[in-house]
């Protein structure tokens, strides 16, 4: 390709040609410029190629000096694109941070006659080596500097945007975790104030945190800080596993929003609400103008680049702890349930045959824990599984229903607790156990885990577990202010100390009777219990609906309008929709009738967890049969 040809191909004359490649083109229209240059690009003309040194003539060469490379990949591979899209290759230079191999890095982008430049420089002192690129009539963009004629990503804007969403998560309480003498830290905390003061939150040094600090974490919780605002990922990963260590969790106890770098994309564990940091598009926004300033076109008005910032997530943000509904502990068995559908039940000397199978997760406490997740309450489970298959199968079940884990433990010494269900076609059932894992769980670590009562309204025990671990329970829940909900399961007897401890008992009819066998009627057995130190008693009567008992009052409630299909799970139903409701502050009455519903879905469904029902499907049946209820 010859300069005649390119001449012939964009329509104008040699000599006006010979001017736009060489830079000498200041009197030619802005279209003719871009039309000559596109066909330049197109056939990789290269001017002069048989003379040396001519440093006027386009070569469609970019040049890239950074201050340190290691971590713009993104940026990078902005740039790359760009400059590759617009005919453009790219020569990369990494000065280390030494203004000495900056100043070689400059003279060599000068030897290879590049047409541009985008520019980090090392310090302030560094553009005093423009004058370099300005004798070679190289255009220059500076990034991530000193002055506002450099380009750079609104670093202050991102942590205003982060403030706003504390903001909007009812968060006051707020501080911003930082690193020192880093320039991004400066810009996030000044977008940070920004909020602060657009929203009328006085703002004090106490909020100004460094990563570099020992005792930040100490502050945090010294100054009772609800949210904080992170500037590098990397910060936000050093203080969700110093909080998870010292026994604090995101987001229960506090919320937790940051940057996200480019070198961090991989990761998705822990669930920390991000913004990404757009180095890719404003690496391509930056070449942009350098070409256009290349090629005399418009340029950029604006050197602060924003980009639309979005959340990857929400999962580390929640309102303030005060704020919150209080959650539900609860505390009790953990089985691998295996259930048998079978024309009769299992009776000596008489073979059953199984009709069909399916194995779930179960265990009165695995069972009501899910059923309040499911319900939309934060829950948080204690128990113990063995060290097996199953225990893996459990763990992903109850992260997979948001249940809270931290207080399920692995027994290395033991198997994981098993179920075995016989349902005969009526949905009458029959339960063999064996506890495994269950059976270790002792008072001690109960003690150990007190941590997880704090901020919890209700605790639901059952007694597939030790009994004197359903006491230590109690009475820790009593320390922390917390209400106990007890389901008496497989006991012949039960400590009275227990049922002091005990604000709503719930046996069936069938407990109700063992516990208290001098009672003829349900009424007696219900004021035994109440003689025993138990706040309220409520005696579940399956088909038959419940029985209510207190100091002052008696009645009983009908059973919701379901066909019975399976009937294990309709008592642990019944019990962990009671709570949810009472913890939402409906009355006793209230939250029974909305239980009664729950117990309903859950047995004319096959299995329990599978069966317990959700949020929105309670509600919308309810408002459909009994609308006043939910009012």
């Amino acid at each position: 390709m010859t300069i005649k040809e390119i001449a012939n191909l964009a329509g104008v004359s040699i000599s006006t040609v010979s001017k736009i490649i060489n830079n000498k083109d200041q009197n030619i229209n802005p279209e003719t410029r871009s039309r000559v240059l596109k066909i330049v690009k197109e056939y990789n003309y290269t001017p002069y190629s048989n003379v040396k040194n001519i440093s006027t003539a386009k070569n469609f060469l970019i040049g890239v000096l950074l201050k340190e490379g290691s971590q713009t990949n993104l940026m990078l591979n902005g740039i790359l694109h760009t400059a590759q899209e617009q005919g453009y290759s790219i020569l990369l230079y990494d000065s280390g941070n030494s203004e000495e191999l900056e100043l070689k890095h400059i003279t060599s982008l000068c030897k290879n006659h590049v047409d541009g430049v985008i520019w980090e420089p090392v310090s302030e002192q560094s553009e005093q080596y423009e004058r370099h690129f300005a004798e070679y009539n190289i255009a220059v963009c500076y990034i991530n500097g000193y002055s506002d004629h450099f380009f750079s990503i609104d670093f202050a804007q991102m942590g205003y945007v982060l403030t706003r969403k504390l903001l909007d998560y009812k968060h006051t309480r707020l501080a911003c975790l930082l690193k020192e003498k880093s320039q991004r830290s400066a810009l996030v905390l000044e977008g940070f104030k920004k909020c602060l003061y657009e929203n009328q939150i006085p703002y004090n040094e106490k909020m100004e945190l460094y990563i570099s600090d020992q005792d930040y974490f100490t502050k945090i919780i010294n100054y009772e800080i609800s949210g904080i605002v992170s500037s590098h990922f990397a910060s936000s990963l050093m203080l969700y596993e110093q909080m998870e260590r010292l026994h604090y969790y995101i987001p229960s106890d506090l919320s937790l929003v940051s940057l996200k770098d480019d070198v961090r994309e991989g990761i998705s564990f822990p669930h920390i609400s991000s913004v990404k940091i757009p180095y890719r598009e404003f690496g391509q926004y930056v070449c942009r103008d350098l070409i256009n300033k290349c090629e005399k076109r418009e340029r950029a008005l604006e050197h602060l680049f924003a980009a639309p910032y979005i959340f990857d997530n929400e999962d580390s943000l929640e309102p303030p702890p005060f704020m919150r509904v209080k959650k539900i502990v609860v505390v009790g068995s953990i089985n691998l349930d295996v259930t048998f559908n079978v024309d009769w039940l299992p009776q000596a000397g008489r073979t059953t045959t199984i009709l069909n199978s399916n194995t779930t997760a179960g265990g009165k406490g695995a069972n009501q824990a899910v059923g309040a997740a499911k319900l939309g309450r934060e829950v948080t489970l204690i128990g113990e599984i063995g060290n097996d298959a199953d225990a893996a199968f459990l763990f992903d079940t109850l992260e997979q229903e948001n249940v809270t884990t931290q207080g399920v433990h692995r027994d290395l010494t033991a198997q994981t607790g098993k179920a075995y269900i016989y349902i005969e076609n009526s949905g009458e059932s029959a339960v063999t156990i064996l506890s495994g894992a269950n059976g270790n769980l002792s008072a001690a670590g109960i003690r150990k885990r007190q941590y997880l009562f704090e901020n919890a309204g209700y605790c639901l025990l059952a007694t597939e577990i030790p009994i004197e671990t359903v006491i230590e329970a109690a009475k820790t829940a009593k320390e922390y202010g917390v209400k106990n909900i007890l389901k008496p399961a497989a006991l012949k007897t039960i400590p009275e100390e227990l049922l002091a401890l005990t604000d709503i008992f719930i046996p069936n009819r069938k407990e109700a009777t063992a516990l208290c066998p001098d009672g003829d009627t349900v009424e007696e057995r219900a004021q035994y219990f109440l003689e025993k130190g138990v706040g309220t008693v409520i005696i579940t009567l399956g088909e038959d609906g419940c029985y209510l008992r207190t100091a002052d009052r008696e009645k009983y409630f009908p059973a919701a309008d379901f066909v019975a299909i399976d009937a294990t799970g309709g008592a642990d139903a019944f019990i962990c929709a009671l709570a949810s409701c009472l913890s939402e502050g409906f009355s006793l009455d209230r939250s029974i009738r909305i239980a009664t519903y729950a117990a309903g879905f859950c047995v004319s469904r096959q299995g329990v967890v599978p069966a317990l029902v959700d949020r929105n499907t309670l509600e919308t049946h309810i408002s459909k049969v009994e609308p006043g209820l939910l009012v």
